[in-house]
């Protein structure tokens, strides 16, 4: 890969004045102090994005849904949307009594007039007499609103002496999920920061270098929320807590990858370069087009998740890719002007000082590249069986986390489940909605009463056209049993002619929403493969490399999720979220591409002028270092979504940070290399470097250049 030649006009020259806009002396204030504005203009859409997010499940589902279609529908019913939940009290003392009774009709008289959205039913004994319980609406304008009626509801039904009271059901669900999101935002962005100073100073051990990438990766969070704010405002994109969570770590992990391969180039090009200007010049000429090539992989891979139909993962695309791309402008912008500001001197007490060597043939990773060169084919053969033997794992995978299963602790509405489903039937708690026309209200009503697994159904409000009936199912909500309940039903009403029946709830929720995460994985992982075979072959020009990578990126995957599910069963889970795969598979892939691009372009880069074999040494040996600690940085910030109390983000969290491990520790420094030396310089087919394989001395490619 050639420098440009200093004649060169159009476009191109213009594009490489733009990409070094920073390196200059004038310009590189100019940047610095527009970045500096930026950054206190959008630093306080930090707080505002946690007020516009969305953390109800049926809002993540399609129009198409039926779920969708019944939540809809309930707004033209008296009270609007509701949300049915259930009030249950045990008894210590074995029997309930009548000072029992009276309690909880106190507090459930209490709790309607303190909370007006709150409508309790009558109430009723257990048949083993241990328990009472009600059931209730609750009107849900919105999850904050509904979190803070339930939150109410509680501080009233805590029950008496001897008598404890829960408030469950898909209202305590919704309104304690959505509270473990509730000030997550903070504490998640201040333990990211913490995580990347401590490894920022261990990287660079210096005192004052680690500052500078610091600054220019709060500058793009700030420029990233304050984007995301806007997406939500105006374009109708929805953001959970969890995609909110992922834009922090996402933009900290990779903003922070980028600075560390920007500044290991720089520090090259100062000990090349007497002028540190010219230093960084260079630096982002060489680096610049690999960087934009790797977050264009990331940003294009997220934006396959538009073709979701989940909601929560469509909104993923846009968000997630609004955040590579904040990374990446502060990272090519803001970063180097601050380096150049401070020139040499940041680097203490370790500055490179000029015509001093580069000691890419020394260290650790000179010494793998050298051994990896020696005996490619047993290494590399030796690292895929291995990486094969880990994927075994997937054979027990299980995608069966449910609601009730989502938390890492035990929040009230699933201690409250439990106690419902011992002394209850299982699915009185979370009911079954039925909307029908109100002229075949009969006909339905008689129907769903005959379905399997109902133990009681009965209408409970109308309008001019429609009723609203609720079903009580025989088995808890999570169930295979319910599911298969749920769709008989669907498919009873849906014959009886022109009721136009829809069936919704909680657990149909769930279902639709599996379904739709299922239908999701087979559309957008091809997709993605081939979005990053297409730039792998653009930026290669190579039709073989693309492949080759794309086929080790897979690998890695397998053998990440392979060990993931052993280690979910470790820590106890239940199972893997329905949407995980999917999200694991977009971060895997696109990352893992990520650092193969940065690796094998430097590859390219050497091999030109070294051929294939002494490229592939010194493109290890050089790159190694930096690439392994933008892995660890990267492995490190996603590991801090596990502070947070859901169990899919502690499963998204555990298999990104080994994932990125396992492919910059061995599929990107032994499997790639290994492979790209064996397969010599064929690995470059269809571009002339493939029968070249270097470049003669006077600059042309060298037919007679052995690999």
């Amino acid at each position: 890969m050639a420098e440009p030649s200093a004649g060169a006009s159009g476009p191109g020259r213009l594009w490489r004045r733009a990409l070094t806009l920073p390196a200059g002396r004038r310009s590189k204030w100019a940047l610095v102090v527009l970045w500096l504005v930026v950054t206190a203009l959008t630093g306080p859409f930090a707080g505002k994005l946690p007020k516009v997010e969305n953390n109800n499940a049926i809002a993540y589902l399609p129009a198409s849904a039926q779920s969708t279609k019944v939540n809809n529908a309930l707004a033209r019913f008296p009270g609007g949307q509701q949300v049915p939940g259930v009030v249950v009290y045990v008894t210590k003392a074995g029997r309930i009594t009548a000072a029992d009774r009276a309690v909880a009709a106190h507090q459930r008289s209490e709790a309607a007039q303190r909370v007006p959205d709150f409508k309790p039913q009558s109430i009723r004994a257990s048949k083993d007499g241990e328990a009472l319980s009600y059931s209730f609406f609750v009107r849900q304008p919105d999850a904050t609103k509904l979190t803070d009626d339930i939150k109410a509801v509680r501080n009233v039904v805590s029950g008496g002496p001897g008598l404890v009271g829960y408030v469950t059901g898909a209202a305590g669900l919704v309104a304690d999920t959505a509270g473990a999101f509730k000030g997550i935002s903070g504490v998640l962005l201040v333990v990211t920061g913490l995580v990347v100073i401590v490894l920022l100073l261990l990287i660079y051990r210096s005192p004052v270098l680690w500052l500078v990438p610091l600054l220019s990766v709060v500058g793009a969070i700030g420029l990233s929320e304050w984007a995301v704010y806007q997406l939500v405002q105006h374009a109708g994109v929805i953001v959970s807590g969890e995609s909110g969570g992922i834009l922090t770590v996402l933009v900290f992990g990779a903003g922070t990858d980028y600075a560390l391969l920007l500044t290991a180039r720089y520090r090259e090009e100062l000990r090349r370069h007497e002028d540190h200007h010219e230093a960084m010049r260079a630096a982002l000429q060489r680096v610049s087009p690999v960087v934009l090539a790797s977050a264009s992989t990331v940003v294009l891979g997220l934006l396959c998740l538009l073709a979701a139909k989940l909601n929560s993962e469509s909104g993923l695309g846009p968000i997630g890719a609004v955040g590579i791309v904040s990374a990446l402008l502060a990272q090519l912008t803001f970063l180097p002007a601050l380096l150049v500001v401070f020139g040499r001197h940041l680097f203490w007490p370790a500055r490179p000082a000029y015509q001093s060597e580069v000691g890419q043939n020394r260290g650790f990773w000179a010494r793998i590249a050298e051994g990896i060169v020696r005996h490619p084919r047993p290494i590399w053969a030796g690292t895929t069986a291995a990486l094969l033997v880990l994927s075994a794992g997937l054979v027990g995978f299980d995608l069966g986390l449910q609601p009730t299963q989502a938390f890492v602790n035990t929040p009230p509405s699933v201690a409250g489940q439990r106690v419902y489903a011992k002394h209850f039937p299982a699915g009185g708690g979370e009911p079954v909605i039925v909307i029908a026309e109100a002229l075949k209200a009969g006909p339905v009503l008689r129907t769903i009463e005959r379905a399997p697994g109902v133990t009681r159904a009965f209408p409970v409000a109308t309008t001019r056209d429609q009723v609203e009936i609720l079903a009580v199912l025989s088995s808890a909500p999570d169930s295979v049993a319910s599911y298969e309940a749920i769709h008989t039903m669907r498919t009873d009403v849906a014959a009886i002619s022109g009721a136009h029946a829809l069936v919704g709830g909680n657990i149909a929720t769930t279902l639709d929403t599996n379904n739709a995460a299922a239908s999701d994985r087979y559309v957008v992982m091809p997709l993605v493969l081939v979005i990053v075979m297409v730039i792998l072959g653009l930026l290669l020009r190579a039709v073989v490399a693309p492949v080759l990578l794309a086929l080790t990126v897979v690998l890695s995957f397998a053998a990440t999720m392979g060990v993931s599910s052993l280690a979910f069963h470790a820590f106890g889970f239940s199972g893997v979220d329905q949407t995980i795969p999917l999200l694991a598979f977009i971060f895997l892939v696109a990352l893992g591409v990520d650092y193969n691009v940065f690796l094998v372009s430097r590859i390219r880069e050497e091999a030109v002028v070294r051929g294939t074999k002494d490229g592939t040494a010194v493109g290890v040996g050089v790159t190694g270092g930096v690439i392994t600690s933008a892995g660890v940085v990267l492995a490190a910030t996603f590991s801090v979504l596990a502070i947070l109390p859901l169990v899919a983000l502690v499963e998204i969290s555990f298999i990104v940070a080994f994932g990125v491990l396992l492919d910059t520790l061995v599929v990107r420094s032994v499997l790639v290399p290994a492979l790209v030396t064996d397969v010599g310089k064929r690995i470059w087919w269809p571009s002339a470097l493939a029968r070249a394989d270097a470049m003669s001395p006077a600059g042309g490619l060298d037919p007679k250049r052995g690999e």
